[in-house]
């Protein structure tokens, strides 16, 4: 019998932890080239939820006026940025596997950053367990 390892398994007290998904435009092209800046508002997420960097920050400048790229493995999971600044657009992406506090996006990237708009989706990732009985 072919069983589903999560109907074996408790999932009492298990949540599949969040995921912050952050748009960001409107920015000036020169804060979006800026590799340090970039690095340290990710530091500054960081830092101020109390997460765990694993190994050191992979980072990547585009050459000419290209953007910039950060990824952070973190023990709670990642922590992702993206820049094009020719179109004056940023993206992050934090996914943390446990409940953290809300970080304020719309205040902070406008003030570091100097964009206009921040649109900020917040998704709980969540196990669905589908008993055998539900697939007949």
């Amino acid at each position: 019998m072919d069983r589903n390892p999560v109907e074996s398994k408790p999932l009492d007290g298990f949540a599949g932890g969040t995921e912050w998904v952050v748009d960001v435009s409107g920015c000036p092209a020169d804060r979006l080239v800026d590799l340090d800046l970039i690095l340290a508002v990710c530091d500054q997420i960081v830092a101020d939820l109390g997460l765990s960097v694993v190994g050191n920050p992979l980072r990547h400048a585009f050459p000419g006026h290209g953007g910039v790229t950060a990824m952070y493995l973190l023990s709670e999971s990642h922590l992702a940025c993206h820049t094009y600044p020719e179109f004056g657009f940023a993206t992050f992406n934090l996914y943390c596997c446990r409940q953290r506090a809300v970080w304020n996006w719309d205040s902070e990237l406008r003030r570091q950053l100097g964009c206009s708009d921040v649109v900020v989706r917040q998704l709980e990732r969540q196990v669905m367990a589908f008993r055998q009985e539900a697939r007949r």
